[in-house]
């Protein structure tokens, strides 16, 4: 293996930055290799929120053949296991090895400031950047704000009191030191964020006065925080112990199955999770033993769902094929009632399967996880009034108290908080839309913020092939390679594609493109000049599945 030499130096002014050394931060020094792209990452590695954020049993939700690049395979790629995180830590270290990325990245190089060098318009203009194409134009644009040195974590608990409402942050609070001398400026025509949405920035509930973890004599702490710990420390924190997980999402339930495994035996107490909103879980990849991409991940099977900008009379297609839709729905979920005991825990959401699969919020249960519940490790408790927190515990809407000694918080991160953070006015304030969703027009660009790209703020069953694929068409726009349409029109299509997915979901605002990820794909490949059609046959096109091997850039 040839020595890993990362960046040791960033000249005053470059061409283009990225921000994060995550899954879309190397598959954008790849496509920006022209440029000598400068990598700002602000840990002592690569893999973002696999490397940072993840438990000790973490998998990966999807097969390894979905899940990788289309120019480097898995070594295992037969592997019929999800991989750990440690095994995804490792593929992206050898792609970083394979295409020599090491020498874009600065490492230990937190950005915390980011001003804009253009004009008094801004990103006001009837064009994106005033020419709506090849944006680099040998003049700076930003200039990014990177602290190499001072920065210290402290584990802390911190509650802060707003009119009568106690807000929640147990968290790893990360205190920003800066030393100035530190503390460097650099000029760049270009940005690609990359910062990802998870981590870093916990999602925290709300209480009124007296009803928030002041009250409680147990612990409590956010999954963010439970991440940063050993084995030894997990088992030891959770052994013996009356556990409360809030959430019902994928970390919700690999915590809650982590806490069981952690009480088996002498001494073992059961961890209860709080379950506000019910989504659909899978056990695997097939329905009646039948493959999963069958139902979603076909040029066919994708015909029957809405999609962005798709003119009357493909509506009225979708119109005429709702009770199908229903159908393939309603066939999925026979499966799962039958194959797993949500009846029993009730457990069953009310809403249809594909509202969760539209909206990106499907689980893969982790090995055991019901055998678990079945033993009495795990317990659900319904929480769709609320709750609060009281003295021995947390107490529900109706009433029902659940005693604790340890109340895990699961639920969720403020990626786009991070942007906020950063980003100057005007365009702080311009990151979300209405509708609570970044609007990004190819999953990538925002129509008001000039010289700047977002890459891996769009979900889809394999993130990796989102990223990868929007990295590439943001290069042939670096290369001057098509146009952009107008800001207006650029706008009028993420307005299309949210009401898309408002009408096929009410879960939309977390932007998931899985239901038209191959229509999603084609626009880009137009775009480029690509074909969009990628298989050999007609047979092919309509019924087997696309994956990144189909999007490899010799085709």
């Amino acid at each position: 293996m040839a020595q890993r030499a990362t960046r040791e130096v960033v000249p005053a002014s470059s061409r283009v930055a990225i921000i994060g050394g995550g899954i879309s931060g190397l598959a954008a020094a790849k496509q920006m290799a022209a440029y000598d792209p400068v990598v700002f990452e602000a840990t002592p590695s690569v893999g973002g929120v696999w490397k940072h954020c993840v438990y000790r049993t973490t998998r990966l939700q999807t097969p390894r053949p979905d899940y990788e690049f289309s120019d480097y395979s898995w070594p295992n790629r037969d592997d019929p296991t999800f991989p750990t995180h440690a095994e995804i830590v490792d593929y992206l270290e050898g792609y970083a090895d394979e295409f020599d990325l090491w020498r874009y990245i600065a490492f230990g190089s937190k950005v915390v400031d980011i001003k804009y060098l253009g004009g008094p318009q801004a990103g006001f203009t009837e064009l994106w950047s005033g020419t709506g194409k090849a944006p680099l134009q040998g003049r700076p644009m930003w200039e990014v704000g990177v602290a190499t040195g001072g920065v210290v974590q402290v584990r802390s608990s911190l509650f802060i009191k707003q009119s009568q409402i106690v807000r929640v942050c147990v968290l790893i609070l990360t205190i920003n030191l800066v030393d100035r001398a530190n503390m460097q400026y650099y000029k760049f025509e270009f940005i690609v964020m990359c910062a990802g949405k998870y981590g870093d920035v916990p999602r925290m509930p709300v209480f009124p006065a007296r009803k928030g973890p002041e009250v409680f004599k147990g612990q409590v702490m956010h999954s963010l925080d439970y991440c940063k710990l050993s084995e030894e420390e997990s088992v030891e924190l959770m052994r013996g112990k009356k556990v409360v997980v809030v959430g019902y999402k994928k970390s919700a339930i690999d915590l809650a199955n982590e806490c069981a495994q952690a009480n088996q035996g002498e001494g073992g107490q059961s961890c209860t999770m709080l379950v506000r909103t019910l989504h659909w879980v899978v056990p695997s990849y097939s329905i009646w033993g039948l493959p999963f991409f069958l139902f979603f991940s076909t040029r066919f099977s994708q015909l029957i769902y809405e999609r962005p900008n798709q003119g009357f009379f493909r509506s009225l297609l979708c119109l005429l094929l709702s009770p199908l839709r229903a159908a393939v729905s309603k066939f999925i979920e026979s499966y799962l009632s039958w194959k797993l005991p949500l009846g029993k825990y009730g457990l069953t959401p009310d809403h249809p399967f594909v509202e969760d699969y539209a909206s990106c919020q499907m689980a893969i249960l982790p090995d055991g996880f019901f055998d678990m519940a079945d033993r009495g490790l795990v317990r659900f408790q319904r929480a769709s009034g609320g709750w609060s927190f009281c003295e021995d515990g947390v107490v529900l809407g109706d009433g029902t108290k659940v005693e604790a000694d340890l109340v895990f918080l699961a639920t969720g991160f403020e990626g786009k908080d991070k942007l906020r953070a950063v980003l100057p006015d005007p365009f702080r304030s311009l990151v979300v839309n209405k509708s609570s969703m970044m609007p990004l027009y190819r999953g990538t660009i925002h129509p008001l913020i000039p010289n700047m790209a977002f890459v891996g703020y769009v979900e889809s069953v394999s993130n990796l092939h989102t990223s990868e694929l929007r990295c590439r068409w943001l290069s042939g726009l670096l290369e001057g390679r098509f146009e952009l349409p107008t800001v207006r029109a650029m706008a009028a299509h993420v307005e299309d594609e949210v009401e898309a997915m408002r009408r096929t979901t009410r879960f939309y605002r977390r932007h998931c493109i899985s239901t038209y990820s191959i229509h999603d794909s084609d626009g880009m490949c137009a775009d480029l000049g690509a074909a969009t059609r990628r298989k050999a046959n007609w047979i092919a096109e309509l019924f087997a599945p696309y994956n990144n091997k189909d999007y490899q850039e010799d085709q």
